[in-house]
């Protein structure tokens, strides 16, 4: 009989990179801050946007804060790993800002809408992507209005836009309904921790031990 094959360990020693995408208002950062806070493997990759900032949000902690013309440069110099305009402003992912971090063998996430994922996911076929729905349409427009940050008209697009997103679910491996929030964050580190275990990754991880378990007398 035939030893078993061991995978070539070197394509596994690299992190993963998750996406998590979500409709404004479904409670994607809430449960991504909270699932980095439960989990020190996984690391955020800060977006950058071409918007001002809102109340409350700082640059570098929440999204790096960039003029148009910046982004317009950066795109023209091919920096972004993902770009798409949302709501009317560009937001992207800086190339270094997630390679690197990969190279390194840590989890790098990514929270950016679906059309950004759909760039990454042709780029990255190993992804793991995650969307999250509302419980409910009437949960998402109560969710929206507490911000309390825009007027009708704005929240009107915003919702038409939630409906466009939400439309794009099925390109996601994994959905998590937002009704309880601590459920919905178990399920996410159970994402996680999940990915970890797949076979092409522990048999890169634990490349030498398989080797020694199937090694002949």
């Amino acid at each position: 009989m035939s030893s078993p094959q061991i995978p070539d360990p070197s394509p596994f020693s690299r992190g993963t990179l998750f996406i998590v995408a979500a409709p404004s208002g479904a409670g994607k950062s809430s449960i991504v801050n909270a699932c980095l806070a439960r989990d020190p493997n996984v690391c955020l990759s800060i977006s950058y946007t071409s918007r001002d900032p809102r109340p409350g949000e700082r640059h570098a902690e929440h999204y790096n804060f960039i003029s148009r013309e910046e982004f317009a440069r950066m795109i023209e110099a091919g920096d972004f790993f993902e770009h798409a305009l949302v709501h009317g402003d560009w937001k992207g992912t800086a190339k270094h800002a997630v390679e690197s971090r990969l190279a390194e063998g840590r989890d790098v996430l990514l929270e950016i809408d679906w059309q950004g994922a759909r760039q990454v996911r042709e780029q990255v076929p190993g992804a793991v992507s995650v969307f999250i729905l509302p419980p409910s349409r009437e949960a998402l427009d109560q969710r929206m209005r507490k911000r309390g940050q825009d007027s009708e008209e704005v929240m009107a697009r915003r919702l038409a836009a939630a409906r466009e997103e939400m439309s794009h679910y099925d390109e996601f491996d994994y959905v998590i309904v937002n009704e309880h929030f601590d459920t919905a964050v178990d399920e996410m580190c159970t994402i996680f921790a999940a990915s970890r275990l797949r076979r092409e990754v522990q048999a890169g991880r634990h490349a030498e031990l398989i080797r020694n378990l199937l090694a002949g007398e």
